[in-house]
């Protein structure tokens, strides 16, 4: 990498360092404060294998329930999956899962609160990564054209930035 690239991506991405090599950010001086954070993704999969997860008939078990439960596991553990993540101890950490008919899909919904120095995006996205790949592998044996689709943030509050929501203008994101 060219030197001038990594000073430019130093001035954006707290991650880095003056030399571009990755760094765990400090958030010893910031104030704490309480964090929320949304975020939702889906498994797309064939009516068949809908049915069977919404009838609870799966060869392995309950698969909305264990999803839940990976969704919340994997929400607790984020730091030791995406390196720069702080370890937090978060206060809440609540999964949805809601079985979609008409366009066959376990939309998943993930919420994620603390009272820290640093926010819990990560945490929410990790827990609707988790409880979608404990889905497919609980029916992959029946379907495994399934697709996990459309993770992403749809909102988050506290912290010095403030509020985002997914979609809302950039002056109103921060009210």
């Amino acid at each position: 990498m060219s030197a001038a690239i990594g000073r430019s991506r130093t001035r954006s991405l707290s991650h880095l360092d003056e030399a571009g090599r990755a760094r765990m950010v400090d958030v010893g001086a910031k104030p704490e404060t309480v964090r929320e954070a949304v975020a939702r993704g889906e498994v797309r999969m064939r009516a068949e294998t809908l049915a069977v997860i919404a009838a609870r008939r799966a060869a392995k078990g309950d698969v909305l329930a264990v999803a839940e439960l990976a969704g919340i596991t994997a929400a607790k553990r984020t730091a030791e999956i995406v390196p720069l993540c702080h370890p937090l101890p978060l206060t809440s950490v609540a999964v949805r899962l809601g079985v979609r008919e008409n366009d066959p899909a376990v939309e998943i919904e993930a919420t994620v609160s603390t009272v820290g120095r640093t926010g819990v995006e990560m945490e929410a996205l990790v827990a609707v990564c988790g409880a979608a790949l404990c889905i497919y592998d609980m029916v992959k044996a029946i379907d495994r054209d399934m697709t996990i689709a459309e993770v992403r943030l749809e909102r988050k509050s506290g912290g010095r930035s403030g509020r985002y929501v997914r979609g809302a203008s950039p002056r109103s994101r921060s009210r």
